[in-house]
């Protein structure tokens, strides 16, 4: 089941912030502060958009504060500047194939000795270039949690029968990373995430079969928060759909989202919907719902999200899809939302997979893999010998 807020909520009270580098702030902004979970009401959160929306006026003013918007996202998070593109040095096996697309196993170095693990779906038929598309994970954890979970697989699998080549890719502390002895609450979590992602973008870029120019990403929950973070620092990433994650009082429930001053400093304040606008003007999905800290997405962030996206006289480019019925996750609601917007603005053919009478995306052909196919390294023995101990202090310069 995916973590529902309160259990995301209890998860930031009973983890310990350390190690926030003291670089965080900025010349004039010398203290950090942490905007942690529920950090002001809905209320709150509606006066801020106030104030932030008064930070500009027109497009110019409004690309100088978003300029100012993404540096403190990698000043806070310790990524200014950012760290060496070293060798990823990637490790693929194990192709299974299935119907329409196959899996492989992947790693990645993102800084050396430090690996990125993750599963590459690809199409079956592999004729000419293809999108690539990020699916980080959200914080469902247990042995079968993260990217194991039959919701990432089926949203890979779906997507990748239409033509996408998706990396779906462990968090610290889940998947492959929990099984090597690395636990979420490691004191890096928020740049290492970050950092991996943005190396997770060199990786799929790297592929002879995929289109550099045509890169998406889309995640729930806390890969909601790497989705918009990621688009927020990376140009190129060209469509974007985090889900059930775009809050403006709401500023995630985890050290790996609000752990490092990425929201505020004395000078300084910006919330999530803010740094989601970042993406403008390129395609924007807000998935949101009835049962988290999206249901206002329709009346507070979206209305928001669309003043930005409009300072481009590109309005129309930022889509919500709100279903007031449903609950925090990606279930198949929410992956019916993503389907047909990943379709138009990436190019995918989905004649094999929608049902043209009703509209739906079939996702039956998926083979749900066990965590044992799914594995990069079985054990710490079969990993390179340079590889980290778990839970090593990891150099990001």
């Amino acid at each position: 089941m995916p973590l529902q807020p309160l259990a995301r909520w209890t998860c930031l009270a009973s983890l310990t912030f350390a190690l926030v580098p003291s670089s965080a702030g900025t010349a004039d902004d010398p203290a950090p502060l942490l905007c942690r979970g529920h950090y002001h009401s809905e209320t709150e959160a509606i006066k801020q958009i106030d104030r932030l929306l008064s930070t500009h006026s027109n497009l110019t003013e409004w690309q100088q504060r978003r300029q100012r918007v993404r540096q403190q996202i990698l000043v806070g998070s310790g990524l200014s500047p950012l760290p060496e593109r070293t060798a990823l040095k990637p490790i693929i096996h194990s192709k299974r194939n299935y119907s329409g697309y196959t899996v492989e196993s992947a790693a990645f170095e993102a800084r050396p000795g430090f690996f990125v693990y993750g599963n590459l779906y690809r199409p079956a038929q592999q004729l000419g270039k293809h999108p690539g598309i990020l699916c980080p994970h959200g914080h469902a954890s247990g042995p079968a949690g993260g990217r194991y979970r039959a919701d990432q697989q089926n949203r890979c699998a779906t997507l990748a029968r239409m033509g996408a080549v998706v990396f779906s890719y462990d968090m610290i502390g889940y998947g492959d990373s929990r099984h090597l002895g690395w636990q979420h609450d490691h004191p890096q979590a928020l740049p290492l995430q970050t950092w991996s992602s943005i190396r997770a973008l060199d990786f799929i870029q790297s592929l002879p079969e995929v289109d550099p120019d045509r890169i998406g990403v889309t995640g729930c929950s806390g890969g909601g928060t790497q989705t918009f973070l990621l688009t927020a620092l990376d140009q190129r990433v060209k469509v974007a759909a985090p889900v059930v994650m775009v809050s403006a009082h709401f500023f995630g429930g985890c050290h790996c989202e609000s752990g490092f001053p990425i929201h505020k400093t004395p000078n300084y304040e910006t919330n999530n919907a803010e740094i989601a606008a970042l993406a403008a003007p390129r395609p924007l999905l807000l998935v949101s719902v009835g049962g988290d800290w999206t249901k206002n997405t329709p009346q507070v962030e979206f209305p928001f999200i669309q003043t930005i996206y409009g300072r481009y006289g590109a309005a129309p480019m930022v889509t919500n899809v709100h279903l007031p019925d449903e609950d925090h996750g990606y279930q198949f609601p929410k992956r019916q939302a993503m389907y047909p917007f990943m379709v138009k603005h990436l190019g995918l053919n989905d004649t094999a997979v929608r049902d043209p009478d009703t509209g739906t995306y079939d996702e039956t052909a998926t083979h749900i893999e066990t965590p044992e196919q799914m594995r990069v390294f079985n054990s710490l023995k079969a990993m390179p010998k340079h590889a980290l101990a778990p839970g090593t202090p990891v150099t990001l310069r």
